[in-house]
């Protein structure tokens, strides 16, 4: 038995992948398709609509035809109890021809003569009697003379018919191997001092065929009216949902840098409107994007040439102060301070305006990285050596966990550098006189140098917290 599970689960399992599959892609139509969700949206509404409609047209249907099924039998059953009692009338309860006057009056109710009920038969349809002798009035049981199918009627409604009601009932009877819908109407009949029973069973064949008949153009109808909806949201969707597609490349290729499209605009609706207020938006971007490049242009081309007319004096202040340096020897003992803070300084401002160089050559696009293989920790130490006077000024600890071995990587040392030393620049201005920590780590493919200070950090929604640069490097021995 559990082999047996075994295999039905297995071969189950295909079935599942597929379906797990088809829901999977059937989640993402939803989710990205606006027209797929309003069109399904619609047919799904519009299914309930048309379901409980049909449930209400069928159900009052149904009432309106066993209504009128009930009227008309029970005018059927008025004629044939007036029938019955007039052939009854005149016989002798005890006289041996009872049976046979039963039969007779049975025989009259299943084929009326033409001066008779045959209308009123025409109207109910066909119907099977049942003819019961009940006693006679004094309370003596009768001889148990029926004609019918007795057993076809229910009990409630022969206990009815016994205390003088008239009364009808629909039931289930069994004709061979098929089961009909029958109303039954029963009512006593007075003969000759004699109580009987006469029920007549109409069945609902006819009425059923035409529930059917009701039901199948129902769905048909249904059917054919939620194909209909589907390609009229699907149509009116599409005027929607076509230029909000159109937008939404024109948006995308507006991104990419593609500054001079537009959206297409027709007519004056709403959609004409939004192309409208997009292609103002875009114009008003565009002018905004040039207006900027343009002052950039003017600010890279300031930088530059500050940068460049800045060299000139530069050198020659540095060839003095050289001299001053070399023969501060020479010079008072109080001016040997100030010409190494001449050098210092000067040294100072080489590295900013070589900065500034690299500024203006990185916004001209012209930058280029000098790699080499170098030993990560020496650059990690460096940038510790220049920011220590800081941390002491500050307060603040710096602590430094370097590898043991050597960390070698294809780097631009001078840029790495910096990096380094502005995240712990940043530590210690952010770290509220905590420890800052760096941390030098590698494997076989990457180097990573991570500073972590122990501040309160950035308040939600702010920009995410940069403390670690992690360095791909093409060779690490």
């Amino acid at each position: 038995m559990t082999a047996f599970a075994g295999r039905a689960i297995e071969a189950l399992r295909p079935a599942v992948a597929a379906a797990r599959e088809l829901t999977a892609v059937a989640g993402a139509v939803w989710r990205r398709s606006l027209k797929a969700r309003v069109i399904s949206s619609t047919v799904a509404l519009s299914s309930t609509v048309v379901l409980v409609l049909g449930m209400v047209l069928q159900a009052q249907l149904a009432q309106r035809l066993i209504e009128n099924k009930t009227q008309a039998a029970l005018l059927q059953a008025d004629n044939s109890r007036i029938l019955v009692e007039s052939e009854l009338s005149a016989v002798d309860p005890t006289s041996a021809s009872l049976p046979a006057r039963l039969t007779t009056a049975v025989d009259r109710l299943t084929n009326p003569d033409p001066a008779g009920s045959a209308s009123a038969t025409a109207s109910a349809g066909a119907f099977e009697p049942v003819l019961v002798d009940g006693g006679d009035s004094s309370g003596e049981a009768g001889s148990g003379q029926r004609i019918g199918p007795l057993e076809d009627v229910p009990a409630v409604l022969q206990s009815a018919v016994e205390r003088g009601a008239l009364a009808h009932k629909i039931t289930t009877v069994q004709r061979g191997s098929h089961s009909v819908i029958t109303l039954a109407v029963g009512m006593p009949v007075a003969s000759a001092g004699r109580t009987m029973q006469l029920y007549l069973l109409f069945p609902l064949t006819a009425e059923q065929r035409t529930l059917t008949l009701v039901q199948s153009t129902l769905v048909v109808g249904g059917v054919v009216l939620l194909v209909l909806i589907a390609g009229i949201a699907s149509l009116v969707t599409r005027q929607v949902v076509v230029p909000i597609r159109q937008a939404a490349e024109v948006a995308e290729r507006f991104a990419d840098g593609h500054l001079d499209e537009r959206m297409p605009v027709v007519g004056e609706d709403d959609i004409a409107r939004l192309g409208t207020s997009f292609n103002e938006m875009a114009a008003s971007i565009q002018r905004q994007i040039r207006q900027l490049e343009e002052f950039g242009e003017l600010q890279r081309g300031f930088t530059s040439d500050v940068s460049h007319e800045l060299r000139t004096p530069l050198t020659t202040v540095r060839m003095a102060a050289d001299l001053l340096y070399e023969s501060r020897d020479k010079l008072h003992p109080v001016l040997h301070r100030p010409a190494e803070l001449l050098v210092r300084e000067l040294d100072r401002f080489e590295t900013l305006l070589a900065d500034l160089l690299e500024i203006s050559r990185l916004d001209a696009g012209v930058a280029e990285l000098h790699s080499e293989t170098v030993d990560v920790r020496t650059t990690a130490t460096q940038a510790i050596a220049l920011v220590q006077p800081v941390a002491d000024q500050a307060g603040t600890p710096l602590e430094v966990d370097l590898p043991e071995i050597e960390v070698l990587a294809d780097i631009d040392s001078r840029r790495v550098e910096r990096i380094v030393r502005n995240l712990l620049t940043n530590a210690l201005d952010h770290g509220e006189g905590r420890p800052v920590k760096l941390t030098v780590a590698a494997d076989e493919k990457a180097v990573a140098v991570l500073v972590r200070d122990h501040g309160v950090g950035l308040q939600p929604g702010q920009q995410e917290d940069r403390k670690s640069t992690r360095l791909n490097s093409s060779h690490i021995t």
